[in-house]
């Protein structure tokens, strides 16, 4: 049976420490390396400016910051579901998990959940990339949890990256080949380190630092973009307009490190943040996905994974049908030129039959969802 007095949210959507009353053996954890220097812009130059390229100044870039990438890396500890190696070396179309924790946010310190998780895959063959954004939300069962059901958010507060993965890959049954975490803190830092971010806001609000106008192209320093890419509530498309607004961010953030006064300054970067990513891409993938995968940057298309809104136990939960869950898994797969799984999947997972839903059919909020912010975001 559940401990179903656990979830007790907080408000300003900050989560409570999740206790696990000695059953940290179930857990697995991340030991963290022993010096991650000079990390946060040449790991998102290295894991995400894939997308669109980096040319040869790039190349050189990194080629000069070897040390330096080498020892951001933190290997999960976990087996991989397919060897990526030969994937790299075949220049077969690669997955990667971006995780953003809510660590260094408000100042917190602790672990903290992932409020930000986007499969990305990027497919040389066909020139794309594809973002997938999965609800921080979503009900699913995390491996390793005293819980039967948790959200998605709590497999990192509970078994770290390595729980992360599993709970991605068992969710839509889809192999994750690499990851990047990087800290809400950290998004600040580079943001202000690179002197702003330019966006487009889709809709007019005011929440924290962050104050825009709908269609009035707007440069934010770190603080605002980290509110821009927060707010929620004022929101019509509530977390899921969260979740493109955060594509929006990191988008922006990807094209204004890869623009030349930006890497001429490289070195004062390196210097200025560190310990706010870890990835397990070593430097040769790094180098391999340049010389080899940068022509997916051509297109890049966004997506979500699509749930209904629930009240379970006294929470908000983010329930995706097992349609909706074979449907994105896949479009996934597609993308990484995989055959369709014929693993069962399923809905809600229920402990009892406590269940609320008061949301609209899921196809009909997937037409508003994809059809609302339009041109804005640029996808």
């Amino acid at each position: 049976m559940n401990n179903k007095n656990q979830r007790d949210y907080r408000p300003n959507d900050i989560p409570p420490r999740r206790e696990h009353r000695g059953h940290s053996s179930q857990h697995v954890l991340i030991s963290p390396h022993r010096k991650r220097k000079r990390l946060f812009t040449v790991l998102l130059v290295l894991a995400l400016a894939i997308f669109y390229g980096g040319g040869a100044y790039l190349y050189h870039m990194l080629a000069n910051a070897k040390s330096a990438v080498n020892e951001t890396y933190t290997a999960t500890n976990i087996k991989k579901s397919r060897n990526v190696s030969k994937v790299l070396k075949a220049k077969k179309p690669i997955s990667i998990l971006l995780l953003g924790t809510d660590t260094g946010d408000l100042g917190r310190t602790d672990k903290g959940r992932t409020d930000t998780l986007i499969v990305a895959t990027i497919n040389p063959s066909t020139k794309r990339v594809a973002l997938t954004s999965i609800p921080r939300d979503l009900q699913v069962k995390v491996p390793g949890s005293i819980d039967s059901y948790d959200k998605i958010n709590a497999a990192y507060t509970i078994g770290g990256v390595p729980t992360a993965i599993k709970t991605v890959q068992n969710t839509f049954h889809i192999p994750i080949d690499f990851y990047v975490l990087v800290n809400m803190g950290g998004l600040t830092k580079i943001v202000d380190a690179i002197d702003g971010v330019t966006v487009t806001p889709p809709l007019t609000f005011s929440y924290e630092d962050a104050h825009v106008t709908k269609g009035k192209k707007v440069t934010l320093n770190g603080k605002e973009a980290l509110s821009y890419s927060r707010m929620r509530y004022d929101d019509p498309l509530g977390d899921y307009g969260r979740q493109k607004r955060q594509r929006q961010i990191i988008t922006a953030i990807i094209k204004k490190s890869l623009s030349v006064s930006t890497l001429s300054s490289y070195k004062e970067l390196l210097n200025t943040l560190e310990e706010n990513m870890k990835t397990d891409l070593t430097y040769d993938d790094i180098m391999t996905i340049i010389s080899e995968y940068k022509a997916a940057g051509q297109s890049i298309k966004s997506y979500a994974v699509q749930g209904e809104e629930a009240m379970i136990d006294g929470a908000s939960y983010q329930v995706a049908s097992a349609a909706v869950k074979q449907k994105n898994s896949d479009r996934i797969r597609n993308e990484l030129g995989l055959e369709p799984s014929d693993a069962e999947f399923t809905g809600r997972v229920d402990y009892d039959d406590s269940y609320d839903s008061t949301s609209t059919t899921t196809s009909t909020y997937d037409n508003t969802y994809s059809d609302s912010y339009g041109d804005f975001y640029g996808y």
